[in-house]
């Protein structure tokens, strides 16, 4: 109800505005500006990079895991039962390490990639405050249900990233 009272006062004083005179809006699309960008497509690089390591160890950890419960499995009737409670322990103390591994490595990617994201957020709203200064625009939204490609900038957001160093 909250929204449908807010959404009424903007529509309203949009109107009052429009008919004050000319009035500019725009609206950029934030998900692909954080898809697209040249600061996004860095930072996603820069994750990949300094997660490769850990991924790599984690595959490596999964192809032991699978290999010891093959080999666990063809090896039954062939070893004694105290070996093979003593192969089942280390493969279970290995899976469990494993799962450790990777919800710390899920966490540890999802806080980097949203502290990535706010660093690129930040940069975009200030190329949007830029562009709307530049060219004048009276209010820019980045969340809408519809946007007429007349009136979104994202190309535009996605340009200025590109060419800010």
């Amino acid at each position: 109800m909250k929204m449908v009272k807010w959404l009424a006062l903007v529509v309203m004083m949009l109107s009052g505005l429009a008919q004050a005179g000319d009035f500019k809006v725009g609206v950029v699309d934030t998900e692909r500006v954080l898809r697209e960008s040249a600061p996004a497509s860095k930072a996603e690089k820069r994750i990949e990079k300094e997660f490769s390591g850990r991924d790599q160890e984690i595959k490596k950890m999964m192809k032991q895991a699978k290999e010891m419960q093959a080999s666990l499995e063809s090896d039954v009737g062939k070893i004694s039962d105290a070996d093979h409670r003593n192969r089942e322990r280390e493969l279970t103390a290995l899976n469990v390490n494993l799962q450790r591994m990777q919800r710390e490595f899920r966490e540890d990617l999802n806080l980097r990639k949203n502290e990535e994201l706010a660093v690129v957020l930040e940069r975009a709203n200030k190329a949007i405050q830029s562009i709307a200064e530049t060219e004048k625009f009276d209010l820019i939204l980045q969340e809408a249900v519809y946007r007429n490609p007349r009136i979104d900038i994202t190309d535009k957001v996605i340009k200025y990233l590109a060419n800010d160093k």
